[in-house]
């Protein structure tokens, strides 16, 4: 059934809204995908805040008209699933790329943090990319190991000097 003219306005204001708070978007064709596995996916993305959608071509270009986004239009052809990322920038390339791993029909076209599209040969490198909690969990290892390092330096000398005097009053008792 046609999507009647209001429903139509409403599919691209929402798409809009969503480009506009977005911090990286993927497109891909979804052509060969099973319902049962673009069902999956779309759980998927709603855990890693992912937000997926499927519109036609005309109205996605519409919505993504004034937005950094605007570089997907000439990918929009034939049948598109947009991945918009609205947290971690590659949350929605970590996605795309594991389904496409593991569905052969699943073809990516293209990723953008905005502006400019980016070569596809750097999507598995975004998608190995870690978290921001993950990145944040590194850091914070990194450095907390330079003061876990020194509080045990510092703990050795009172522990080596008692050894020392232990052993000091062992020799004297001796003799």
């Amino acid at each position: 059934m046609p999507m009647r003219m209001n429903d139509k306005q409403l599919a691209v204001q929402e798409l809009h809204e969503i480009a506009e708070i977005a911090v990286s978007a993927v497109a891909a064709d979804y052509h060969g995908s099973s319902v049962s596995q673009l069902t999956i996916l779309r759980q998927k993305a709603r855990e890693l805040d992912v937000h997926l959608k499927v519109i036609r071509n005309t109205l996605a270009k519409k919505a993504l008209e004034g937005t950094k986004f605007n570089c997907l239009d000439d990918l929009l052809v034939g049948p598109t699933m947009l991945a918009f990322s609205l947290q971690d920038p590659s949350s929605a390339a970590k996605l795309l790329n594991d389904f496409k791993n593991e569905n052969k029909a699943f073809i990516v076209k293209g990723l953008t943090f905005g502006e400019d599209l980016l070569d596809l040969s750097r999507l598995v490198d975004i998608a190995n990319l870690p978290s921001k909690d993950e990145a944040i969990a590194l850091l914070m290892s990194v450095l907390n190991a330079p003061i876990a390092q020194l509080a045990s330096t510092l703990n050795e000398f009172p522990s080596k000097l008692a050894r020392v005097l232990v052993s000091i009053k062992q020799k004297k008792e001796q003799s």
